[in-house]
């Protein structure tokens, strides 16, 4: 009797399906542990530290940023179950390049801008309004209602400071404004008329303006802007991960319901004027 025994060869059709789902099932099984493990161990924050009752140098540590931010920040990093640093990289000018590079990862506080954009990711909702005005001497008869009432005036800010997408525009088109390294450079030049008015935040100047023992200055009404400060986070930071985004976001969403900033930016005024009268 002859027994004869037939194999199955699966087709070419087959055989290239079945190296496509083993292509697949080893691509899946490198990739699994970028999102199964932890990958990033901590985060390096940093901001303006001219910033006081929000960011400023700390005495005892100058390498380190204290204030409301940072307070906030060690709040968000218990919540994602994540270490934070928050430290001194430079000036605000020199941040921003740093967050350009990745050198750090999250920016504890910016305004939004659509150049900004380029090389950060906001995270929403903004964690805090603040309030820009313009500064003068109190001798200094400067009519202000509205922007176009500074052309002619010799301005001065802060390197890289932003107002709003709007101001920015308008006064990047119509008015004369020398930006500075820090503010306390432009606070002594406008004390020593070398400028008209200054813009800047209404509560880190009411905080430096004490500090450098300066008087003869005033704010004026209506304010240029109310902006948002935001998290952000470097589009080349290492921790810039959807997975990370995630975890950062939902914590920003419920650090906002528990209005924890209030709290912080009252005990952070008392702490810098506690540090400044030593």
């Amino acid at each position: 009797m002859k027994v004869c025994f037939s194999i199955a060869v699966p087709s070419i059709t087959a055989r290239l399906q079945l190296a496509f789902l083993l292509a697949l099932s080893v691509l899946a099984a490198v990739s699994a542990p970028v999102y199964a493990n932890e990958t990033c161990k901590s985060l390096l924050v940093t901001g303006n530290p001219e910033y006081p009752p929000y960011l400023w140098r700390d005495p005892e540590d100058e390498n380190h940023l204290v204030g409301a931010n940072a307070d906030w920040i060690q709040l968000l990093g218990k919540e994602i179950g994540i270490p934070v640093e928050v430290k001194y990289v430079g000036p605000w000018g020199r941040v921003q390049e740093e967050a350009k590079l990745g050198r750090v990862d999250l920016l504890a506080g910016a305004f939004f801008t659509l150049p900004r954009l380029e090389y950060m990711d906001y995270f929403y909702p903004a964690f805090r309004e603040t309030r820009t005005v313009i500064w003068t001497r109190s001798n200094f008869n400067l009519p202000y209602k509205k922007w176009a009432d500074l052309a002619g005036r010799q301005g001065v800010t802060v390197i890289n400071n932003s107002f709003g997408e709007e101001f920015d525009r308008y006064a990047k088109e119509s008015l004369k404004i020398s930006m500075v390294p820090s503010l306390e450079q432009a606070l002594k030049m406008l004390s020593l008329s070398r400028a008209d008015y200054l813009i800047y935040e209404e509560d880190p100047g009411l905080a430096y303006v004490a500090k450098l023992n300066i008087t003869g200055l005033k704010t004026v009404s209506p304010p240029i802007t109310n902006e948002n400060l935001y998290l952000t986070f470097s589009h080349k930071s290492p921790c810039n991960t959807p997975e990370m985004r995630g975890r950062i976001a939902k914590a920003v969403y419920k650090l906002d319901k528990q209005n924890v900033m209030n709290k912080l930016i009252a005990s952070n005024i008392q702490l810098w004027r506690k540090q400044q009268a030593k």
